[in-house]
């Protein structure tokens, strides 16, 4: 935590008070975390590699003759897979972001901070990024050493390998980054001719230094002091939440002692004060003072802490994922994964599954097509040749099939209402077409009807196509009759 100190300010000899500078920020004290081995090291392991292979890889994977995920903003068009979004599917957006929300809820009511210690990105590339100081710089203790020593020629051969090999990969991330909204391959090739646009080039170079700076030099700051979860992530805890627990009635009183020493005669617990669980720890926090919200839930903890008690032959555990009420009252771990089912759990697996379940059946049996009206607001309506009535509107199509469809426009709403030139259009694969339509109404319905607007529908028809059924989409809007 961030202190401030009051130091009463010392008069100088002449008589006049001095004053004293108090900054009211630490200075951050560089954290060297150590590599360490085990069952939750090769757990966090295996997701940078599925998490990495994902992000890295979807860009370049093909889906009929296009990018099979590509949001491509320039046209407003959305793919993913076999789907095709517009903006007007943004509904969808919103029921992604509620599914996440109630994911991390859930998540994080059962075994609190799963995401922070395996999933997340800053986890991840902090993660890769040590693994790349490990390479070239050592483990703990020659980091330390090396960071000591003074500038020289394997000092700065170390450092720069590092730090190149750091650019590398933020520069390939941000690419990456940018492939999901430019087609990877054009932007390959905007990269290697030099053509890449503004936008282009800044955000490529903004992801990159971003994704450096956090994974590289930030590291747990971001996690202690950036990131809101951290805040408010005790709100979502309960007493029969999995964390990352010391067991002190096990553990204490602590102390170093032999391998041969009996520790029930010395007096002492199973703690032998290595301090191995702090050191491997990337936010520097001493897992044996209590669960502290500096803690991500990686477990590194578990894992160093259970590599020394095989070696001095005591029982794994002392440091383990528990809960408050598995620590007090003794449960069992089958006791304890027995209490994960309680009435918090059930109600947010439910929603979660409700709302999974909505917006599956949602996309599956929407509308693969989009139209939108817009009346011409310059001439809301005009009298032609023969006495008719006429109103202009904008038509908007969009095929949100993946293959080419015709559409045909009729429309209801006033006695008499038709189109002044039938409106039949051919849309290839995820195109968006605009059509002029003018709608005309007899001079005898305009002179039975009141004046001003008047609600009539567009019915826009997709004729069947690899035996796929017709497909209808009513539209809503107003015909406007002058007085």
């Amino acid at each position: 935590m961030n202190s401030i100190s009051s130091t009463p300010a010392q008069a100088d000899k002449s008589g006049d008070d001095s004053t004293q500078v108090i900054s009211l920020y630490q200075a951050r004290k560089k954290i060297y975390p150590r590599a360490v081995s085990g069952h939750f090291a090769k757990w966090r392991w295996a997701v940078v590699w599925l998490t990495q292979l994902v992000f890295y890889g979807l860009p370049w994977l093909m889906w009929n003759d296009r990018q099979a995920l590509l949001f491509d903003l320039g046209a407003r068009r959305f793919f993913i897979f076999g789907l095709v979004f517009y903006p007007q599917d943004l509904i969808y957006l919103s029921a992604l972001l509620m599914i996440s929300a109630y994911a991390l809820f859930l998540f994080t009511a059962v075994s609190g901070r799963l995401w922070c210690g395996y999933a997340c990105p800053q986890t991840v590339y902090t993660e890769l990024f040590m693994w790349v100081e490990r390479k070239f710089e050592g483990d703990r203790q020659k980091r330390m050493k090396l960071d000591a020593a003074p500038w020289g020629a394997e000092k700065l051969l170390r450092k720069g390998g590092k730090q190149a090999a750091w650019i590398a990969i933020a520069l390939w991330t941000g690419f990456t980054f940018v492939g999901y909204f430019t087609p990877i391959k054009t932007l390959a090739g905007e990269v290697m001719s030099f053509t890449t646009s503004p936008w282009e080039t800044f955000w490529v170079l903004f992801y990159g230094f971003a994704t450096w700076g956090n994974a590289g030099f930030m590291r747990e700051q971001v996690c202690k002091y950036m990131c809101p979860y951290a805040r408010f992530q005790s709100a979502m805890f309960d007493k029969d939440t999995l964390v990352i627990s010391y067991d002190a009635e096990r553990g204490e009183p602590r102390g170093s002692r032999s391998k041969k020493v009996d520790p029930a005669r010395a007096g002492l617990g199973s703690c032998i004060d290595c301090t191995l669980c702090v050191q491997v720890c990337p936010t520097g926090i001493d897992i044996r003072k209590g669960l502290q919200y500096e803690c991500i839930g990686c477990a590194a903890c578990v894992d160093a802490c259970n590599e020394v008690m095989d070696k001095m032959g005591y029982a794994r555990g002392l440091v383990r994922y528990d809960t408050q009420n598995g620590l007090r009252r003794h449960l069992t771990h089958g006791q304890v994964l027995a209490r994960v089912l309680r009435p918090r759990i059930l109600l947010y697996t439910g929603i979660l599954i409700a709302i999974c379940i909505a917006v599956g059946l949602s996309i599956a049996t929407r509308t693969p097509f989009k139209a939108d009206i817009v009346r011409d607001r310059s001439t809301l309506a005009r009298q032609v040749e023969g006495g008719f009535v006429e109103n202009v509107y904008r038509l908007q199509v969009m095929n949100a099939a993946e293959a080419p469809q015709t559409y045909a426009v009729s429309v209801a709403g006033l006695p008499g209402l038709q189109l002044a030139e039938p409106v039949k259009m051919t849309l290839g694969p995820a195109e968006a077409q605009w059509a002029t339509v003018l709608l005309r109404v007899p001079p005898e319905t305009a002179a039975a009807t009141p004046a001003g607007a008047h609600e009539i529908h567009f019915t826009i028809e997709r004729a069947a196509h690899d035996g796929e059924p017709v497909r209808t989409l009513d539209e809503k809007t107003t015909f406007v009759l002058p007085r």
